[in-house]
């Protein structure tokens, strides 16, 4: 009776937050953007999201918070990338069960963009600075009955460019259905609702505020029984048709004018695919095709794998090694790496 009431309660929840925030459905508007990247390999080679795959990674628990369960109790990992233009990224997660149906994590995740020579407008030289995103998840889950959970995610946001600072706060919420005699995974998200709390600049007297970039999510991901092969179905921003940008140049009149989408090239951005094999418990590889990267990347007549991302991960001892690289186009590539260890392999509780 209570697993019931509580899954009213959240999917009133969910329909709340998504009615609250439709109107801010532009492709590429909002603030901290930097929310959209993968911190972990294995996210790196799904494409770069997956909410519904439930097998106890605590950093596809950080996707979709329903993902979390008892097998990420103890459980520290560690990520890297080293990303476009010099930018590096990295996080630390750690999680924790209690009573058996309750599960929490909380992670951090930094950005930074390096160091940037400073001008004025004379063009003399006045150093350099910093600039750098900072994130927090504190989540928590809780498992529903045999088959559902549900979960959220509080995270505190703060950025600084150079002199300019801004501090938000963003709320995830996620389902999940998992069936583990048919081997089958389903994953509903919301991500990313909340506010800018301050803004990084004024405007006529008032503090310029920006929404948060909102994501509604939905995934299935299948195991076959007789084969070492999972496949997944990412379905993201749902809550919006267009995937394009806007364009505003207002030397070029042509690129004012609305890109020409077929219905079927839209509706097949926002749709990632990935084949995961996994021959053996302690070791897999993954493939993915993300069809908006390839879209918005590749270049006519120029060759390159833009849209496809590959992962893999082994377990050597009581550690889980992850290394996951996208392309973005031809010599153009991301590199994400994942350490991950279980103290209770130590003894520890």
């Amino acid at each position: 009776m209570q697993s019931k009431l509580f899954m009213r309660k959240l999917f009133t929840l969910l329909f709340f937050v998504s009615t609250l925030v439709s109107l801010y459905g532009q492709a590429g508007k909002g603030v901290y953007q930097f929310l959209n990247l993968p911190v972990d390999a294995r996210s790196v080679g799904f494409g770069g999201i997956n909410v519904s795959t439930k097998d106890g990674d605590i950093n596809l628990g950080l996707n979709n918070p329903a993902l979390l369960d008892s097998v990420g109790h103890n459980m520290l990992s560690l990520n890297y990338s080293n990303y476009l233009a010099g930018i590096n990224y990295g996080s630390v997660a750690y999680g924790r069960t209690f009573k058996s149906k309750n599960h929490w994590a909380v992670g951090i995740s930094y950005l930074d963009y390096g160091k940037t020579d400073s001008y004025d407008e004379t063009d003399v030289y006045q150093g350099d600075f910093s600039m750098k995103d900072i994130v927090i998840n504190l989540a928590y889950n809780r498992t529903l009955n045999k088959y559902f959970s549900a979960g959220a995610i509080i995270k505190p946001l703060y950025s600084a460019y150079e002199r300019y600072t801004s501090a938000g706060i963003g709320f995830d919420f996620g389902l999940s259905y998992h069936n583990d005699s048919i081997q089958l995974d389903l994953g509903l998200a919301v991500k990313n609702a909340g506010w800018q709390f301050n803004g990084y600049y004024s405007e006529n007297d008032k503090e310029h505020r920006e929404p948060l970039p909102w994501n509604i999510l939905f995934g299935i991901s299948k195991r076959f029984k007789h084969a070492p092969i999972r496949l997944s179905l990412t379905l993201h921003n749902l809550q919006t048709w267009n995937l394009y940008y806007e364009r505003s140049s207002e030397l070029e009149k042509e690129y004012q004018k609305p890109l020409n989408i077929k219905w079927y090239d839209m509706l097949f951005r926002h749709t990632i695919i990935s084949a995961e094999i996994i021959p053996i418990k302690n070791f897999f590889l993954v493939v993915s095709f993300n069809c908006r990267r390839r879209a918005e990347m590749a270049v006519p007549d120029f060759k390159s794998l833009a849209g496809f991302s590959f992962g893999a991960g082994i377990k050597i001892r009581q550690f889980n090694a992850g290394f996951a690289l996208t392309s973005y186009q031809k010599g153009v590539l991301s590199y994400n790496f994942t350490v991950s260890t279980n103290f209770s392999e130590f003894g520890l509780k």
